[in-house]
């Protein structure tokens, strides 16, 4: 093919498989052109599409390893997958796919930022079921970890801190079918009262215990 470089409609039409488009000035020139410039942007726009499917896991970096070990395991219900003694634990979640969904690193030294700070607010790890909630809120309450509880209309969310002081949410989440009508009147942010959206909602389970991927 006889294919001039400082040509767009000729580029194109070379990556395209054509040796000569027709000079775009023509009615046909510019209907080829514009189609073949649609072709290229729809696969730019595919190849730059985000493949990112969800969260496979976080790292924190902690105070007290072992106090945050024991308060994982023991207040979220997460199993041990690897530890490295002193420096380093990563952590399951209860059916989990994922070869760890938190991972520990011990830092004894660290210090919380104060004041205005830029990065990480918190994390949301999400249960299948209310009832699994009130579960985990029992158990917080019982380390003086929780500090908050919101209902955000589309989840109902606990808030916590770890042993180091690292804020978390344990949230569920409202069945989609449903977020619509949740959110069409009042306000996005209420106090939650977690015993009458049990009342409502029962034993639903929704998210990734349902089989959701994200």
């Amino acid at each position: 093919a006889n294919c001039d470089e400082h040509s767009v409609p000729s580029v194109i039409g070379c990556r395209m498989g054509q040796a000569k488009p027709d000079m775009p000035g023509s009615p046909r020139g510019r209907g080829n052109v514009a189609a073949r410039a649609g072709l290229i942007s729809g696969r730019l726009e595919r190849e730059s599409a985000m493949a990112v499917r969800r969260l496979n896991h976080a790292v924190l970096y902690v105070q007290d390893l072992a106090a945050s070990v024991d308060f994982y395991t023991g207040a979220l219900g997460f199993e041990i997958a690897m530890e490295i003694p002193g420096r380093a634990a990563f952590l399951r979640a209860q059916g989990t796919a994922n070869d760890h969904d938190l991972g520990l690193f011990s830092v004894p030294d660290g210090q919380l930022p104060h004041g205005s700070y830029l990065g990480l607010y918190h994390l949301a790890w999400e249960v299948g079921t209310l009832a699994e909630l009130a579960a985990v809120r029992e158990r917080l309450t019982a380390r003086n970890a929780l500090v908050g509880a919101s209902d955000h209309r589309v989840s109902k969310s606990l808030y916590a801190k770890d042993p180091s002081g690292i804020e978390f949410e344990v949230m569920w989440r409202v069945p989609a079918e449903d977020w619509a009508q949740e959110t069409a009147d009042s306000s996005m942010i209420r106090p939650l009262d977690l015993e009458a959206e049990i009342a409502r909602w029962g034993d639903r389970v929704t998210g990734a215990a349902a089989g959701s991927v994200t």
